[in-house]
């Protein structure tokens, strides 16, 4: 609202009055200090008693004016009271402060609980006081379709009057307690590693570059823990976990912030088949914990689709549908790859906009996006996928083309991804200078990583969940912005 509305002047005026206000001789702090309660509200309406003395607070979110009587909505984190005062009942002077606030105030009130004749507890007010002011009146009806930009940018307000939006984020909340639970359960240890690195490592794409004044070097935000974890197991941990933000400077999407939440964990002696089976269970373990149901609709670019988190899931063979779809083999040239890909995408009217050299990354990376593998209401594991486009994992030794990883994917969305790490120095420093040669920054190779892998890493399985996506599932979200407190947008004009 703009600052110099009429209502934001009136309430201004308001705030005056109140500050020359007093009450039982006391002066008026409309931004008050500590307010002990009994309880939350939730907690005070589970254990009514008719006639006890309760002390509350919380947002006044209606108030409803019949003669000289009032009922109000008051609201606090998880639960809402509605409170009454009379004024020939009430105290004077607490009736000269009631009638100084408004809608959207935050307030403490004590008085004794009753029921209405229709059943409702209600708090009759003895005393009032103010805790917070509020200078901008509350929407009267919170638009969430056209005022999307406006529910994201203004979070705060969104969550004040949105209890949807509310319930989204108590969910995220326990989906990532219960996550850390069963990787506890399981024998995995929760650790921290940096999310400034010497040198962009762990996963593809671009980083965003920061620089540290008192050591006078560039430092990159983390594309993924992933390194500094298989450190770890070479120093003995065998299981591993971690939760925390990786960032990729990259485009913004219903799927894609550039600062997101996820889950990495490391398990030694495993490989990624065992890892296959520690996922289903673990999902099936979240989903009847915090849904208590194995069924899932969930919000796909076609629609809503049921999705049955019952073990085992579908799978499918990349190299087998890259070969089906466009006659690519994991020999073929870049040229080879690019040509075929044109020549489907042009049978399909399709454009694949590639111009001059291409390196085979891009290629790798475009072909990524290009394949959408069809689920049929199971999640799918999509595995065998070249091994240039896994550097970090084993090659399968049936076919040392091909690597041993998976990609999840849940309602046409990559929910994770694993593999089985490629703990051999020798050949990890081979795929990596294949990989700084075929990019277009001449990209460093991370020697620490590789002098740690030389004093020997145990086989290991690895995993990445994507936590706001699994989220988006779980609640039934078609964007990310949906389930991230405060997304990135672009700058309010």
């Amino acid at each position: 609202m703009d600052e110099t509305s009429e209502l934001f002047r009136e309430r201004l005026k308001k705030l005056d009055a109140l500050r020359s206000l007093r009450l039982y001789e006391e002066p008026i702090d409309p931004y008050g200090g500590r307010f002990e309660r009994s309880g939350s509200l939730k907690e005070i309406i589970a254990a009514f008693e008719e006639g006890k003395s309760v002390k509350v607070a919380g947002r006044l979110m209606a108030i409803r004016t019949h003669g000289k009587s009032s009922f109000c909505d008051l609201r606090d984190q998880e639960g809402k009271l509605q409170i009454y005062l009379k004024e020939d009942g009430a105290d004077k002077e607490v009736f000269a402060l009631f009638e100084k606030i408004d809608i959207g105030d935050i307030i403490g009130a004590e008085g004794a609980l009753f029921k209405t004749k229709t059943g409702e507890p209600t708090l009759r007010v003895e005393k009032i006081v103010l805790l917070s002011k509020n200078l901008r009146p509350l929407p009267e009806k919170w638009h969430g379709l056209k005022d999307v930009e406006t529910r994201f940018r203004q979070r705060y307000v969104d969550l004040m009057m949105n209890e949807e939006a509310r319930a989204v984020f108590f969910l995220r909340s326990r989906l990532i307690q219960k996550m850390r639970a069963f990787l506890d359960r399981h024998g995995f240890l929760e650790v921290e590693t940096p999310m400034m690195h010497p040198i962009p490592g762990g996963a593809a794409g671009d980083p965003f570059k920061t620089h540290h004044n008192a050591l006078d070097m560039d430092l990159y935000l983390r594309l993924a823990p992933e390194l500094y974890l298989k450190k770890l197991l070479v120093g003995g941990f065998e299981k591993v976990y971690e939760i925390a933000k990786s960032f990729r400077n990259e485009g913004i999407s219903t799927r894609h912030n550039p600062e997101f939440t996820m889950l990495e964990a490391y398990a030694a002696y495993w490989n990624y088949e065992d890892m296959i089976h520690f996922l289903e269970n673990m999902f099936v373990t979240l989903a009847k914990e915090i849904l208590g149901k194995t069924v899932l609709e969930v919000q796909t670019a076609d629609g809503t689709m049921t999705v049955d988190l019952t073990p085992p899931w579908e799978r499918v063979s990349f190299a087998a549908l890259l070969k089906e779809r466009y006659g690519i083999e994991p020999a073929d040239s870049t040229e080879e790859w690019v040509a075929k890909l044109r020549k489907r995408g042009q049978q399909k009217g399709v454009g694949l906009n590639v111009q001059g050299k291409i390196a085979r990354s891009q290629v790798v990376r475009l072909t990524e996006e290009l394949l959408e593998p069809k689920e049929k209401g199971k999640p799918l594991f999509v595995v065998d996928y070249f091994k240039e486009m896994c550097p970090l994992a084993k090659s399968k030794k049936e076919n040392p083309d091909l690597c041993e990883r998976f990609e999840l994917f849940i309602g046409g969305m990559e929910v994770a991804n694993a593999y089985s790490e490629l703990n051999d120095p020798i050949e990890q420093k081979k795929r990596f200078e294949a990989q700084r040669d075929g990019a277009a920054d001449a990209s460093k190779i991370d020697e620490d990583f590789l002098r740690a892998l030389e004093y020997g890493m145990p086989p290991a399985a690895g995993l990445g969940v994507g936590i706001d996506r699994l989220t988006m599932l779980f609640t039934n979200q078609s964007s990310i912005r949906e389930v991230i407190l405060f997304p990135q947008l672009k700058p309010e004009k």
